[in-house]
């Protein structure tokens, strides 16, 4: 491990539990670059994951990291700006997590403009429970709870935060890490709720089920099915393609501001 990065991980956790040819080990590689190339310090930078794979994540980091409930990462992350809002936090989810159970934490999150940053592993199924298909599983793709293919439609997760509030939204894959980490850095600098999300690749439960190959095959669809926001033509997204890139920035209200505000001018009434 590269000296400049190791000091970030909890060396004694290692090796990871992940399976070979998954991604989520790129997403927290990135995560790291975004936090060094920052600078923040690590005493100041909190880390919130909640269930499943892409939790596990945060018990390999060297911050103050929470590895929550089902689906309540961002309402303890919520939490943790109200009484600290000075740490940089980040929060881990993955697509099941944070988009069913979790869907409601999420929309209000968004809505308050609370300053934080919800990464989202979305690799297309619940992969730690045995592989049931979650609200970010493409219509006909099979999972061990749709054999014959998905009937519902899955969500646009980025479309669902900007109309809830967000005020950052990006997403990249685990084959564009570069920008990846780019994204990641942006998010944390803008005022309000930024919501980064990454296609990454689940080989063992996604992949396998819908005949997607080996992890390399399914690194290189990602690679030939993304389209950078920048070179799009005519705002038309290609069929069978999606988007990648900074989709969206706005300014807002933060909410942890205005309520600090608002507790000050009511000290200085003298609680009236």
């Amino acid at each position: 491990m590269l000296p400049e990065v190791e000091q970030y991980f909890r060396i004694e956790k290692l090796p990871h539990m992940w399976c070979p040819g998954c991604g989520n080990g790129i997403v927290l590689h990135s995560l790291i670059n975004a936090i060094s190339g920052l600078g923040l310090d690590q005493d100041k930078t909190t880390i919130v994951s909640g269930i499943g794979c892409a939790s596990r994540a945060a018990g390999y980091l060297d911050f103050d990291t929470l590895h929550t409930t089902h689906g309540r990462a961002l309402a303890f992350a919520t939490g943790i700006k109200f009484s600290k809002p000075e740490l940089n936090t980040f929060v881990l989810m993955g697509d099941g997590d944070c988009t069913a159970i979790g869907g409601n934490h999420l929309i209000h999150a968004a809505r308050r403009n609370i300053n934080l940053t919800a990464l989202v592993f979305n690799n297309n199924i619940y992969g730690m429970t045995g592989g049931q298909y979650s609200p970010m599983t493409p219509n006909a793709k099979r999972a061990t709870t749709a054999f014959y293919g998905n009937i519902d439609r899955s969500f646009d997760l980025m479309e669902l935060a900007k109309g809830a509030g967000a005020t950052y939204v990006a997403r990249a894959t685990t084959y564009h890490t570069e920008l990846l980490t780019k994204l990641i850095m942006e998010a944390h600098k803008n005022k309000g709720f930024s919501l980064v999300e990454v296609v990454t690749a689940c080989p063992t439960a996604y992949g396998r089920y819908n005949k997607l190959g080996k992890p390399a095959d399914m690194l290189k669809a990602q690679k030939e099915n993304a389209v950078n926001i920048k070179s799009l033509k005519d705002g038309i997204v290609p069929e069978g393609k999606f988007l990648i890139g900074e989709l969206y920035r706005a300014e807002a209200p933060e909410y942890i501001d205005q309520y600090l505000q608002a507790a000050t001018k009511l000290r200085e009434k003298g609680g009236k």
